[in-house]
């Protein structure tokens, strides 16, 4: 199956959205929206998945946090130096490094999370930047089979596109 790039190039932000809200219908996820200034209602048509990574970095600080009391009580059982009468285990003296451990962990694991969900390699449609795009003029491309061309170049005309490119 063989696949092309549609782009529609829309002269007002309200085109542009219905676009999305119709293209987002067919095709929830292969699609670059190109706009010259923030589209205030974008989110709202799209609304984006939330991020898993945030789960990522609570397990990893908990762990961590977990990990330096865990390491601090057992480093002062195995030498067991009593400091001027405190008693073996102050957990007062163990919050450092407590905490840096959760830092350090909720650091590593939370970058080991954004590698697993971005799922690398990134989909992107290239080729499709028009530089009316950043001057005056919004954009949407989208990725179709061959097949369906006619279907989505039918969308953007009834939404009010200028022009509609095959790339």
């Amino acid at each position: 199956m063989k696949w092309i790039s549609l782009v529609g190039v829309y002269a007002h932000v309200d085109e542009l959205l219905d676009a999305v809200r119709r293209i987002k219908t067919k095709m929830p996820d292969k699609m670059v929206i190109y706009s010259p200034t923030p589209v205030h209602g974008l989110d709202d048509v799209l609304r984006p998945k939330v991020s898993p990574v945030r789960y990522f970095t609570l397990t990893g600080a908990m762990f961590g946090l977990s990990g330096g009391f865990g390491l601090a009580i057992w480093s002062s059982i195995e030498m067991s130096l009593i400091s001027g009468g405190k008693p073996i285990v102050s957990i007062p003296a163990f919050v450092v490094v407590g905490f840096e451990m959760t830092i350090l962990f909720g650091a590593i694991v939370t970058l080991v999370g954004l590698f697993l969900s971005n799922q690398f390699p990134n989909y992107r449609i290239k080729n499709t930047y028009d530089p009316r795009f950043s001057n005056d003029r919004f954009g949407i491309a989208v990725k179709v089979p061959e097949t369906e061309q006619s279907i989505y170049e039918e969308i953007f005309h009834s939404t009010g596109a200028e022009e509609v490119n095959v790339r």
